[in-house]
C-alpha cells in the first residue's frame, strides 16, 4: 500500500515569525525562572527528596534548552538542500517532540537509485566521524550501534523500505573515539511519482544528556522512595519495639494488688503532631516484692529505633535494680552509669518513685525531669525537685532522694516534658495545676488521666509524651 507521503507534494508555509518570536520569548523567560529556581535548591547529597527535586529541575532547563533551540531553527527556516528531487519530502519527515540544540540534531537521505548517500555536517559530528570520511551506507549503519541495539535499527529500516512504516527508535552508538552516545532516529521513505520507494530520509538526534537527566531524576525518585520505605519500616519496628516495652495494662491498676493503702494507678502515651516520631518516652508502675510500689516516668533523646531500643534498655535495668530493693537514688546513679558505658552513649530523663502503702511515704528520685505535681483539696502544687542532672550527662554525679506523705484523696502526676511542650504556649506545669477542680471531682486515676488527655491530646503537641497518674485511697 503506498505511502501518504509523496515526493510532488508542495512545501508547508512557514510560521510568521512574530509568532515563533513571541513563543522564543516565552521559552527564555521559562528558562531564566527555572535556572533560578534551580540555583536556588539546597545541595544535600545526603537528602533523597531535595536530590530528586534537584534532578528535575536539571532536567526542565535541559527540555526548555531544546525547546529554544528547536524554535530558533524554526524562525530560521530550513538549511539548504543539500540534493534535488526529494527535498520537499525532506522538509516533512517527522522531528521528535522535543527537538536538540542546532550541533546536536542531524539528518541523513539514502537514496536507493543511485546507491548516494548525503549527511548533514551535524550528523558527522554525533557520530563522531572526520567530515572528509564517506558517509555510512545503511547496511553499514548498525556496525556503529551496540550489538545487542543492531536488530531494533535493522527492523526499523526494513519496515521502513519494505512496508513504508515511518521510523521511530533510539539506540546506542560507540563513537571512534570509545564514548557511548544515545541517538533517537526519526524517518519516512520518499516515494516516487509512483508510489515506489526511492530513498529514505532521517533525522538523528543526540539525546544522551536529556537521557542522563532523565535517568538522574528516576533514580532520585528511587532514592525517595527507598527511604520512605525505610523510614516506615523502622517507625513499625520502633512502634512494636515500645508497645512490648511498656507495660501491656490498659486502663486502671491496682497497686499492692491486695491489703489497705493501694494507689489506683492510670496512664497513657500521647504520640506527637507527627505520628512518625516515635520517642524514647515511657511509663511504668509494678509491685515489688516487699510489697511497695515502683512509679516511674522518662524520656530518652532522639527517635525511631536508637531511642526506642536505649529505653527498653534503661526500663529493664530500671525494674531489676528495683526489684533488688535499690533505693530511688542511687538507682539513678547506675543508670547514669548505664548509659555512660553504653556502646551508643544518650541523654536522658527519668523520674523513679517508690511508694510504702504501710506509711504513705513516697521516695523519689529525679534526673533532670519534670517534678511530679500534688493535687490535695482541690490544689495543686509541684514537688520540690532534689538535684539530680540529665542522665548520660556527667561521670561520677551523686543523685538526691526526697520524701513525701500522701494522704487519702491525694492525686499524684507524673509525665514527660513533652506533655506540656505546645506550640501555642510555653513549657510549663500550669496548665496541669489548672486541672485541679477536675481532679478533685474525679472519682478514679482513669478520670484524671482522661482529663488530661482531653487537656493535653491534641494535634498541637510538638513531641510525644507519657502522663501517669496515682490516686492514693481510691
Amino acid at each position: 500500500m503506498p505511502s501518504h507521503l509523496f515526493a510532488d507534494r508542495p512545501a508547508p508555509q512557514q510560521p510568521a515569525h512574530d509568532a515563533v518570536d513571541a513563543l522564543i520569548h516565552r521559552a527564555h523567560r521559562l528558562r531564566g525562572d527555572v535556572d533560578a529556581v534551580r540555583r536556588d535548591a539546597v545541595t544535600d547529597e545526603e537528602n533523597a527528596q531535595l536530590r530528586w527535586q534537584r534532578a528535575l529541575c536539571e532536567l526542565a532547563v535541559h527540555h526548555l534548552d531544546n525547546l529554544g533551540a528547536h524554535l530558533s531553527q524554526l524562525r530560521a527556516g530550513l538549511p539548504e538542500q543539500r540534493s534535488t528531487g526529494t527535498a520537499p519530502d525532506r522538509r516533512r519527515a517527522a522531528a521528535p517532540p522535543d527537538a536538540s540544540p542546532p550541533s546536536r540534531v542531524g539528518s541523513a537521505e539514502w537514496n536507493l537509485l543511485t546507491d548516494e548517500v548525503s549527511w548533514s555536517k551535524e550528523l558527522y559530528e554525533i557520530l563522531g566521524r572526520p567530515r572528509e570520511s564517506e558517509p555510512l551506507s545503511l547496511d553499514e549503519m548498525p556496525s556503529v550501534l551496540l550489538p545487542e541495539d543492531q536488530p531494533l535499527l535493522t527492523s526499523m529500516v526494513t519496515g521502513c523500505l519494505v512496508d513504508g512504516r515511518p521510523m521511530d527508535g533510539e539506540f546506542r552508538i560507540v563513537r571512534p573515539d570509545r564514548r557511548l552516545r544515545t541517538v533517537h532516529m526519526t524517518g519516512e521513505p520518499v516515494l516516487d511519482a509512483h508510489g515506489r520507494t526511492a530513498s529514505m530520509w532521517a533525522v538523528l538526534r543526540d539525546v544522551s544528556e536529556l537521557r542522563r537527566g532523565e535517568e538522574a531524576v528516576s533514580r532520585s525518585q528511587d532514592s525517595v522512595r527507598h527511604e520512605e520505605h525505610i523510614e516506615r519500616t523502622e517507625h513499625r519496628m520502633a512502634v512494636e519495639l515500645q508497645e512490648a516495652v511498656l507495660p501491656p495494662w490498659r486502663g486502671s491498676l491496682r497497686l499492692p494488688r491486695q491489703g489497705p493503702g493501694a494507689l489506683d494507678i492510670a496512664a497513657h502515651y500521647l504520640p506527637s503532631r507527627s505520628s512518625g516520631l516515635i520517642g524514647g518516652d515511657w511509663y511504668d508502675a509494678m509491685e515489688l516484692p516487699d510489697g511497695r510500689t515502683l512509679l516511674s516516668v522518662g524520656d530518652l533523646a532522639g527517635h525511631g529505633i536508637p531511642a526506642t531500643s536505649a529505653m527498653a534498655m534503661l526500663l529493664g535495668a530500671l525494674r531489676g535494680m528495683a526489684v533488688a530493693g535499690i533505693e530511688p537514688g542511687a538507682l539513678m546513679g547506675h543508670l547514669n552509669q548505664l548509659l555512660e558505658s553504653s556502646i551508643q552513649p544518650a541523654l536522658g530523663s527519668a523520674l523513679c518513685c517508690r511508694f510504702d502503702p504501710a506509711t504513705g511515704i513516697l521516695s523519689w528520685s529525679q534526673a533532670g525531669h519534670p517534678a511530679p505535681l500534688l493535687f490535695r483539696d482541690g490544689t495543686g502544687r509541684l514537688l520540690p525537685p532534689p538535684d539530680g542532672v540529665l542522665l548520660g550527662a556527667a561521670s561520677e554525679v551523686a543523685f538526691e532522694q526526697d520524701e513525701v506523705r500522701l494522704l487519702p484523696g491525694d492525686v499524684l502526676v507524673l509525665h514527660t516534658d513533652g506533655l506540656t511542650r505546645r506550640s501555642d504556649r510555653g513549657a510549663g506545669p500550669e496548665a496541669l495545676l489548672g486541672l485541679a477542680p477536675r481532679f478533685a471531682r474525679a472519682r478514679t486515676a482513669q478520670e484524671c488521666v482522661r482529663s488530661v488527655v482531653e487537656e493535653f491530646g491534641g494535634s498541637e503537641r510538638l513531641d510525644d509524651a507519657c502522663v501517669l497518674v496515682a490516686r492514693f485511697g481510691g
